[in-house]
Protein backbone atom coordinates (compact mmCIF):
# COMPACT_ATOMS: atom_id res chain seq x y z
CA UNK A 1 0.00 0.00 0.00
CA UNK A 2 1.42 3.33 -0.83
CA UNK A 3 2.13 6.20 1.82
CA UNK A 4 1.01 9.87 1.45
CA UNK A 5 3.42 11.65 3.62
CA UNK A 6 2.23 15.17 4.28
CA UNK A 7 2.86 18.26 6.19
CA UNK A 8 1.15 21.44 7.14
CA UNK A 9 2.22 24.77 8.02
CA UNK A 10 0.22 27.37 9.42
CA UNK A 11 -1.36 30.54 10.80
CA UNK A 12 -1.18 29.25 14.58
CA UNK A 13 -1.96 26.32 16.28
CA UNK A 14 -5.78 26.04 16.72
CA UNK A 15 -6.85 23.20 14.32
CA UNK A 16 -10.66 24.95 14.32
CA UNK A 17 -9.68 28.85 14.46
CA UNK A 18 -6.50 29.19 12.23
CA UNK A 19 -6.05 27.45 8.63
CA UNK A 20 -2.96 25.65 6.57
CA UNK A 21 -0.76 28.07 4.22
CA UNK A 22 1.14 25.57 3.44
CA UNK A 23 0.60 21.76 2.65
CA UNK A 24 3.48 19.25 0.70
CA UNK A 25 3.02 15.73 0.30
CA UNK A 26 5.18 13.06 -1.08
CA UNK A 27 3.96 9.90 -2.27
CA UNK A 28 5.54 6.81 -1.99
CA UNK A 29 5.18 3.35 -2.52
CA UNK A 30 5.40 0.91 0.35
CA UNK A 31 9.39 0.79 0.18
CA UNK A 32 9.49 4.62 0.53
CA UNK A 33 10.55 5.15 -2.95
CA UNK A 34 9.20 8.45 -4.01
CA UNK A 35 6.53 8.49 -6.85
CA UNK A 36 4.77 11.75 -6.85
CA UNK A 37 5.11 15.33 -4.61
CA UNK A 38 3.44 18.15 -4.03
CA UNK A 39 3.75 21.47 -2.71
CA UNK A 40 0.86 24.20 -2.41
CA UNK A 41 0.52 27.39 -0.55
CA UNK A 42 -2.41 29.31 -0.27
CA UNK A 43 -3.97 32.89 1.07
CA UNK A 44 -4.99 34.40 4.24
CA UNK A 45 -8.35 34.08 4.68
CA UNK A 46 -10.56 37.18 5.36
CA UNK A 47 -11.29 36.27 8.66
CA UNK A 48 -8.11 34.82 9.95
CA UNK A 49 -5.61 36.92 12.35
CA UNK A 50 -2.31 35.01 11.63
CA UNK A 51 -0.37 34.72 14.62
CA UNK A 52 2.85 36.57 14.68
CA UNK A 53 4.74 33.91 16.44
CA UNK A 54 3.66 31.33 13.78
CA UNK A 55 4.85 33.87 11.11
CA UNK A 56 8.34 33.95 12.48
CA UNK A 57 8.51 30.36 13.08
CA UNK A 58 7.92 29.84 8.89
CA UNK A 59 9.00 32.71 7.68
CA UNK A 60 5.61 33.75 5.49
CA UNK A 61 5.45 37.55 4.86
CA UNK A 62 2.72 39.32 4.30
CA UNK A 63 3.35 39.45 1.22
CA UNK A 64 2.82 35.91 1.04
CA UNK A 65 -0.19 35.68 3.16
CA UNK A 66 -1.86 38.27 0.71
CA UNK A 67 -0.21 36.97 -3.17
CA UNK A 68 -3.21 37.07 -5.49
CA UNK A 69 -1.14 34.17 -7.78
CA UNK A 70 -2.00 31.81 -4.52
CA UNK A 71 -5.17 29.77 -4.77
CA UNK A 72 -7.74 30.51 -1.75
CA UNK A 73 -8.10 28.55 1.04
CA UNK A 74 -11.53 27.11 -0.82
CA UNK A 75 -8.95 26.34 -3.34
CA UNK A 76 -6.77 24.71 -1.13
CA UNK A 77 -9.19 22.46 0.58
CA UNK A 78 -10.33 21.58 -3.26
CA UNK A 79 -6.72 20.17 -4.29
CA UNK A 80 -6.08 18.22 -1.70
CA UNK A 81 -9.59 16.58 -1.47
CA UNK A 82 -8.74 15.84 -4.96
CA UNK A 83 -5.48 14.70 -4.11
CA UNK A 84 -7.11 11.95 -1.46
CA UNK A 85 -9.26 10.29 -4.20
CA UNK A 86 -6.09 10.47 -6.92
CA UNK A 87 -4.03 8.54 -4.85
CA UNK A 88 -6.22 6.34 -2.92
CA UNK A 89 -6.05 3.60 -1.16
CA UNK A 90 -3.00 5.02 0.53
CA UNK A 91 -1.79 5.44 4.34
CA UNK A 92 -1.61 9.24 5.24
CA UNK A 93 1.59 9.75 7.07
CA UNK A 94 3.14 12.65 8.87
CA UNK A 95 5.01 13.52 11.98
CA UNK A 96 2.50 14.52 15.06
CA UNK A 97 -0.59 14.32 12.51
CA UNK A 98 -3.02 12.61 14.39
CA UNK A 99 -3.08 15.43 17.13
CA UNK A 100 -2.77 18.51 14.99
CA UNK A 101 -2.28 18.07 10.83
CA UNK A 102 -4.89 15.56 10.62
CA UNK A 103 -7.56 18.15 12.84
CA UNK A 104 -6.49 21.05 10.74
CA UNK A 105 -7.43 19.34 7.24
CA UNK A 106 -11.08 18.45 9.02
CA UNK A 107 -11.51 22.01 9.72
CA UNK A 108 -10.49 22.80 6.57
CA UNK A 109 -12.68 20.49 4.69
CA UNK A 110 -15.71 21.14 6.99
CA UNK A 111 -15.30 24.82 6.93
CA UNK A 112 -14.81 24.95 3.04
CA UNK A 113 -17.84 22.35 2.73
CA UNK A 114 -16.63 19.32 1.76
CA UNK A 115 -18.84 16.27 0.98
CA UNK A 116 -16.36 14.41 3.66
CA UNK A 117 -14.07 16.08 6.06
CA UNK A 118 -12.72 12.07 6.49
CA UNK A 119 -11.37 12.25 3.13
CA UNK A 120 -7.93 10.78 4.85
CA UNK A 121 -10.37 7.42 5.71
CA UNK A 122 -12.12 7.23 2.90
CA UNK A 123 -11.38 5.10 -0.54
CA UNK A 124 -9.94 2.96 0.90
CA UNK A 125 -7.56 5.65 2.89
CA UNK A 126 -5.77 4.93 6.30
CA UNK A 127 -3.65 7.09 8.65
CA UNK A 128 -0.57 6.46 10.59
CA UNK A 129 1.56 8.86 12.48
CA UNK A 130 5.84 8.41 12.79
CA UNK A 131 6.13 10.20 16.47
CA UNK A 132 3.95 7.05 17.42
CA UNK A 133 6.21 4.59 15.75
CA UNK A 134 9.21 6.79 17.33
CA UNK A 135 7.90 6.37 20.79
CA UNK A 136 7.49 2.80 20.48
CA UNK A 137 10.96 2.52 19.38
CA UNK A 138 12.62 4.53 21.80
CA UNK A 139 10.26 1.96 24.33
CA UNK A 140 10.94 -1.21 22.65
CA UNK A 141 14.48 -0.88 20.62
CA UNK A 142 16.01 2.26 22.74
CA UNK A 143 19.12 1.74 20.40
CA UNK A 144 17.49 2.06 17.30
CA UNK A 145 17.46 5.86 16.80
CA UNK A 146 19.99 8.29 18.22
CA UNK A 147 17.94 10.75 20.39
CA UNK A 148 18.96 14.48 21.10
CA UNK A 149 18.07 16.35 23.81
CA UNK A 150 16.81 20.16 24.20
CA UNK A 151 17.98 23.26 25.79
CA UNK A 152 17.32 22.24 29.28
CA UNK A 153 19.06 18.58 28.48
CA UNK A 154 15.53 16.94 28.49
CA UNK A 155 15.45 13.97 25.66
CA UNK A 156 13.78 15.77 22.99
CA UNK A 157 11.74 13.64 20.13
CA UNK A 158 10.90 17.04 18.22
CA UNK A 159 11.28 16.29 14.27
CA UNK A 160 13.80 19.06 13.97
CA UNK A 161 16.03 17.73 16.97
CA UNK A 162 15.34 14.17 15.59
CA UNK A 163 16.15 14.38 11.87
CA UNK A 164 19.27 15.77 12.29
CA UNK A 165 20.70 13.55 14.82
CA UNK A 166 20.28 10.78 12.84
CA UNK A 167 21.64 11.69 9.64
CA UNK A 168 18.95 13.91 7.33
CA UNK A 169 21.41 16.77 6.51
CA UNK A 170 19.93 19.99 5.25
CA UNK A 171 16.49 19.71 6.97
CA UNK A 172 14.61 23.25 6.55
CA UNK A 173 12.43 22.46 9.70
CA UNK A 174 9.60 24.51 9.68
CA UNK A 175 8.93 24.30 5.70
CA UNK A 176 5.67 21.89 5.15
CA UNK A 177 7.82 20.14 2.12
CA UNK A 178 11.60 20.13 4.34
CA UNK A 179 9.62 18.35 7.34
CA UNK A 180 7.90 15.84 4.93
CA UNK A 181 11.08 14.36 3.60
CA UNK A 182 12.69 14.46 6.99
CA UNK A 183 9.82 12.59 8.43
CA UNK A 184 10.25 10.18 5.50
CA UNK A 185 13.78 9.62 6.60
CA UNK A 186 12.71 8.75 10.20
CA UNK A 187 10.01 5.67 9.13
CA UNK A 188 12.62 4.48 6.71
CA UNK A 189 15.47 4.11 9.83
CA UNK A 190 12.48 2.47 11.90
CA UNK A 191 11.57 0.48 8.99
CA UNK A 192 15.36 -0.53 7.85
CA UNK A 193 16.66 -1.48 11.39
CA UNK A 194 13.46 -2.97 13.11
CA UNK A 195 11.42 -4.17 10.34
CA UNK A 196 9.38 -6.59 12.69
CA UNK A 197 8.35 -3.38 14.86
CA UNK A 198 7.16 -1.47 11.95
CA UNK A 199 4.97 -3.90 10.52
CA UNK A 200 3.24 -4.23 13.89
CA UNK A 201 2.88 -0.99 14.36
CA UNK A 202 1.56 -0.49 10.74
CA UNK A 203 -0.80 -2.71 11.11
CA UNK A 204 -2.63 -0.20 13.55
CA UNK A 205 -3.10 2.18 11.19
CA UNK A 206 -6.19 -0.44 10.27
CA UNK A 207 -9.07 -0.14 12.67
CA UNK A 208 -10.25 -3.64 12.11
CA UNK A 209 -6.83 -5.27 12.80
CA UNK A 210 -6.46 -2.90 16.40
CA UNK A 211 -10.18 -4.38 17.51
CA UNK A 212 -8.96 -7.43 16.24
CA UNK A 213 -5.71 -7.54 18.72
CA UNK A 214 -7.58 -5.96 21.33
CA UNK A 215 -10.80 -8.52 21.37
CA UNK A 216 -8.35 -11.37 21.80
CA UNK A 217 -8.24 -10.58 25.63
CA UNK A 218 -4.66 -10.79 25.84
CA UNK A 219 -2.21 -8.19 27.84
CA UNK A 220 -0.74 -5.72 25.45
CA UNK A 221 1.59 -2.89 25.55
CA UNK A 222 0.23 0.22 24.42
CA UNK A 223 3.10 3.20 24.43
CA UNK A 224 1.98 6.70 25.16
CA UNK A 225 3.94 9.50 26.23
CA UNK A 226 2.32 12.45 28.44
CA UNK A 227 3.35 16.13 28.38
CA UNK A 228 7.05 16.70 28.84
CA UNK A 229 8.05 13.36 29.89
CA UNK A 230 9.52 10.04 27.97
CA UNK A 231 7.41 7.52 26.55
CA UNK A 232 6.75 4.56 28.52
CA UNK A 233 4.54 1.29 27.66
CA UNK A 234 1.49 0.66 29.61
CA UNK A 235 0.51 -3.33 30.03
CA UNK A 236 -3.60 -3.68 29.83
CA UNK A 237 -6.12 -5.92 28.30
CA UNK A 238 -9.07 -4.46 25.96
CA UNK A 239 -12.12 -3.66 28.87
CA UNK A 240 -15.02 -3.08 25.92
CA UNK A 241 -16.15 -0.23 23.89
CA UNK A 242 -17.74 3.59 24.61
CA UNK A 243 -21.15 3.46 24.41
CA UNK A 244 -22.57 4.18 20.70
CA UNK A 245 -18.56 4.35 19.51
CA UNK A 246 -16.48 1.46 18.62
CA UNK A 247 -13.39 3.91 17.73
CA UNK A 248 -13.00 4.64 21.37
CA UNK A 249 -11.77 1.34 23.58
CA UNK A 250 -11.38 0.90 26.91
CA UNK A 251 -8.19 0.16 28.25
CA UNK A 252 -7.44 -2.03 31.67
CA UNK A 253 -4.48 -0.92 33.21
CA UNK A 254 -3.20 -4.48 34.66
CA UNK A 255 -0.64 -2.57 36.54
CA UNK A 256 -2.90 -0.42 38.62
CA UNK A 257 -5.55 -2.11 39.89
CA UNK A 258 -6.87 -5.98 39.92
CA UNK A 259 -10.59 -6.13 38.04
CA UNK A 260 -11.78 -8.30 40.91
CA UNK A 261 -12.17 -5.21 42.78
CA UNK A 262 -14.35 -3.32 40.44
CA UNK A 263 -16.40 -5.75 38.62
CA UNK A 264 -19.33 -4.89 41.24
CA UNK A 265 -18.97 -1.77 41.87
CA UNK A 266 -21.20 1.23 42.01
CA UNK A 267 -22.13 3.21 38.67
CA UNK A 268 -20.23 6.09 40.49
CA UNK A 269 -17.79 4.16 41.77
CA UNK A 270 -16.85 2.48 38.10
CA UNK A 271 -17.00 6.47 36.22
CA UNK A 272 -14.54 7.36 38.91
CA UNK A 273 -12.48 4.97 37.76
CA UNK A 274 -12.42 6.11 34.25
CA UNK A 275 -11.70 9.50 35.29
CA UNK A 276 -8.99 8.81 37.93
CA UNK A 277 -5.63 9.64 37.95
CA UNK A 278 -3.67 8.04 37.58
CA UNK A 279 -5.77 6.05 35.31
CA UNK A 280 -7.18 2.66 36.17
CA UNK A 281 -8.76 2.68 32.68
CA UNK A 282 -7.96 4.69 29.56
CA UNK A 283 -9.48 5.77 26.30
CA UNK A 284 -7.76 3.92 22.93
CA UNK A 285 -8.88 5.70 19.30
CA UNK A 286 -8.81 2.25 17.26
CA UNK A 287 -8.98 4.55 13.92
CA UNK A 288 -5.36 6.56 14.93
CA UNK A 289 -3.10 4.04 14.58
CA UNK A 290 -2.31 3.14 18.56
CA UNK A 291 1.07 2.12 19.41
CA UNK A 292 -0.70 -1.20 20.26
CA UNK A 293 2.39 -4.39 20.89
CA UNK A 294 2.08 -7.66 21.83
CA UNK A 295 3.73 -8.80 24.55
CA UNK A 296 5.88 -12.28 24.02
CA UNK A 297 5.76 -13.09 27.81
CA UNK A 298 3.00 -11.87 29.79
CA UNK A 299 3.19 -12.59 33.72
CA UNK A 300 0.70 -14.96 34.92
CA UNK A 301 -0.91 -11.97 37.46
CA UNK A 302 -1.29 -9.88 33.97
CA UNK A 303 -3.36 -12.73 32.86
CA UNK A 304 -5.08 -14.24 35.51
CA UNK A 305 -6.63 -10.37 35.79
CA UNK A 306 -6.74 -10.60 31.65
CA UNK A 307 -9.05 -13.47 32.12
CA UNK A 308 -11.08 -12.01 35.00
CA UNK A 309 -11.74 -8.71 32.09
CA UNK A 310 -12.52 -11.59 29.24
CA UNK A 311 -15.26 -13.42 31.56
CA UNK A 312 -17.24 -10.27 32.63
CA UNK A 313 -19.10 -9.06 29.38
CA UNK A 314 -21.52 -7.17 31.68
CA UNK A 315 -18.80 -5.28 33.39
CA UNK A 316 -17.40 -4.33 29.77
CA UNK A 317 -21.01 -2.62 29.01
CA UNK A 318 -20.69 -0.61 31.85
CA UNK A 319 -17.30 0.46 31.22
CA UNK A 320 -18.72 1.52 28.07
CA UNK A 321 -21.57 3.76 29.77
CA UNK A 322 -19.07 5.09 31.84
CA UNK A 323 -16.68 5.87 28.84
CA UNK A 324 -19.34 7.64 27.02
CA UNK A 325 -20.63 9.93 29.85
CA UNK A 326 -17.03 11.47 29.77
CA UNK A 327 -18.54 13.48 26.65
CA UNK A 328 -21.95 14.40 27.41
CA UNK A 329 -22.45 18.16 26.73
CA UNK A 330 -23.34 20.27 29.37
CA UNK A 331 -27.00 21.55 28.11
CA UNK A 332 -26.61 24.52 30.37
CA UNK A 333 -23.34 25.29 27.86
CA UNK A 334 -24.09 28.51 26.09
CA UNK A 335 -23.90 27.50 22.45
CA UNK A 336 -20.61 26.47 20.69
CA UNK A 337 -18.99 28.65 17.31
CA UNK A 338 -19.82 26.42 14.26
CA UNK A 339 -16.05 25.87 14.10
CA UNK A 340 -16.54 23.37 17.24
CA UNK A 341 -19.72 21.76 15.88
CA UNK A 342 -17.59 19.64 13.85
CA UNK A 343 -18.31 16.46 15.18
CA UNK A 344 -22.22 17.16 15.94
CA UNK A 345 -23.77 15.10 13.65
CA UNK A 346 -23.54 13.35 10.21
CA UNK A 347 -24.82 15.77 7.14
CA UNK A 348 -27.87 13.94 5.32
CA UNK A 349 -27.58 12.55 2.01
CA UNK A 350 -29.19 15.20 0.41
CA UNK A 351 -26.92 17.41 1.86
CA UNK A 352 -23.98 15.73 0.83
CA UNK A 353 -25.49 15.71 -2.77
CA UNK A 354 -25.80 19.57 -2.24
CA UNK A 355 -22.17 19.85 -1.62
CA UNK A 356 -20.84 17.89 -3.83
CA UNK A 357 -22.41 20.21 -6.82
CA UNK A 358 -21.18 23.05 -4.55
CA UNK A 359 -17.32 22.00 -4.86
CA UNK A 360 -18.06 22.30 -9.03
CA UNK A 361 -20.33 25.50 -9.57
CA UNK A 362 -20.22 29.17 -10.38
CA UNK A 363 -20.41 31.22 -6.97
CA UNK A 364 -24.11 32.40 -7.96
CA UNK A 365 -25.35 29.03 -8.15
CA UNK A 366 -23.18 28.43 -4.93
CA UNK A 367 -25.35 30.97 -3.28
CA UNK A 368 -28.51 29.18 -4.01
CA UNK A 369 -27.18 26.13 -2.83
CA UNK A 370 -25.99 26.90 0.77
CA UNK A 371 -29.52 28.56 0.77
CA UNK A 372 -30.94 25.40 0.59
CA UNK A 373 -28.79 23.57 2.93
CA UNK A 374 -31.06 21.76 5.84
CA UNK A 375 -28.15 21.59 8.02
CA UNK A 376 -27.86 25.15 9.79
CA UNK A 377 -24.09 24.77 9.91
CA UNK A 378 -22.91 24.44 6.45
CA UNK A 379 -25.38 27.40 6.14
CA UNK A 380 -23.42 29.45 8.09
CA UNK A 381 -20.60 27.77 7.17
CA UNK A 382 -21.32 28.49 3.25
CA UNK A 383 -22.41 31.92 3.96
CA UNK A 384 -19.57 32.73 5.35
CA UNK A 385 -17.54 31.09 1.78
CA UNK A 386 -19.77 33.63 0.07
CA UNK A 387 -18.40 36.39 1.97
CA UNK A 388 -14.50 35.01 1.69
CA UNK A 389 -14.97 34.48 -2.36
CA UNK A 390 -17.87 36.21 -3.65
CA UNK A 391 -18.48 39.60 -2.07
CA UNK A 392 -20.31 41.47 -5.01
CA UNK A 393 -22.76 39.05 -4.35
CA UNK A 394 -23.60 40.38 -0.74
CA UNK A 395 -26.53 42.50 -0.24
CA UNK A 396 -25.63 45.81 1.52
CA UNK A 397 -26.71 44.22 4.64
CA UNK A 398 -25.00 41.07 4.43
CA UNK A 399 -21.73 42.75 3.55
CA UNK A 400 -22.50 45.23 6.64
CA UNK A 401 -23.22 42.04 8.63
CA UNK A 402 -19.78 40.58 7.09
CA UNK A 403 -18.26 43.27 8.75
CA UNK A 404 -19.94 43.24 12.34
CA UNK A 405 -18.62 39.47 12.33
CA UNK A 406 -14.88 40.20 11.67
CA UNK A 407 -15.16 43.01 14.23
CA UNK A 408 -17.24 41.23 16.96
CA UNK A 409 -14.42 37.92 16.60
CA UNK A 410 -11.23 40.35 16.36
CA UNK A 411 -12.40 42.41 19.07
CA UNK A 412 -14.26 40.13 21.68
CA UNK A 413 -16.14 42.30 24.81
CA UNK A 414 -13.52 41.96 28.30
CA UNK A 415 -15.37 39.17 29.79
CA UNK A 416 -15.41 37.00 27.14
CA UNK A 417 -12.61 34.34 26.34
CA UNK A 418 -12.35 33.62 23.36
CA UNK A 419 -9.93 30.47 22.15
CA UNK A 420 -9.00 31.77 18.58
CA UNK A 421 -6.62 35.21 17.71
CA UNK A 422 -7.71 38.69 18.78
CA UNK A 423 -6.29 41.92 18.04
CA UNK A 424 -4.89 42.54 21.72
CA UNK A 425 -3.40 39.22 21.32
CA UNK A 426 -1.67 39.69 18.58
CA UNK A 427 -0.42 43.14 19.65
CA UNK A 428 0.89 40.79 22.41
CA UNK A 429 2.45 38.55 20.68
CA UNK A 430 3.93 41.65 19.05
CA UNK A 431 5.59 43.09 21.66
CA UNK A 432 6.80 40.21 23.18
CA UNK A 433 8.56 39.04 20.18
CA UNK A 434 9.96 42.87 19.83
CA UNK A 435 11.60 42.56 23.53
CA UNK A 436 12.85 38.90 23.22
CA UNK A 437 14.87 40.47 20.47
CA UNK A 438 15.61 36.64 18.54
CA UNK A 439 13.14 37.81 15.44
CA UNK A 440 14.16 39.02 12.37
CA UNK A 441 13.93 43.23 12.83
CA UNK A 442 12.69 43.68 9.32
CA UNK A 443 10.26 41.10 8.92
CA UNK A 444 8.88 41.81 11.97
CA UNK A 445 7.80 45.08 11.34
CA UNK A 446 6.52 43.67 8.22
CA UNK A 447 3.93 41.51 10.39
CA UNK A 448 3.48 44.51 12.61
CA UNK A 449 2.59 46.77 9.76
CA UNK A 450 0.18 43.84 7.83
CA UNK A 451 -1.32 43.28 11.37
CA UNK A 452 -2.58 46.70 12.45
CA UNK A 453 -3.32 47.14 9.01
CA UNK A 454 -5.51 44.73 8.99
CA UNK A 455 -6.90 45.05 12.10
CA UNK A 456 -7.76 48.59 11.06
CA UNK A 457 -9.85 47.70 8.42
CA UNK A 458 -12.71 46.61 10.51
CA UNK A 459 -12.47 49.59 12.53
CA UNK A 460 -12.99 52.65 9.90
Amino acid sequence: MDFVFYDLETTGISPAYDQPLQFAAILTDEHFAEKQRVNIRCRLAPHILPSPQALIVTGVTPDQLTDPSLPSLFELSQKVVALTEQWAPAIWVGYNTMKFDEEVLRQTFYQNLSPSMYATQFNGNTRFDVMTAVYAAYVRDPGLLAWSQDEAGRRSFKLDRLAPANGFNGHNAHDALGDVEATIHIARRIADRNPSLWAELLSNAHKAEVQVKLETFKPMELVLRFGGGEPRAYTGVFCGYTQGNNTRAAFFDLDAADPSELLTVSDEALFAAVDASPKVIRGVSTNKAPALLSMAEPSPEHQRRAAVIAAAPEFRRRVGKAMAARFVDDPEAPPKPVEELIYGEFYSNADKNLLGEFQHAEWRRRQEIVASLSDRRLRQLGNRLIAFNAQELLEPKEAERFRNYLSEKWFPTEDENVPWLTAMAAREQLSKLASEGDADPKLLSEIEKFIEARIQSVCA
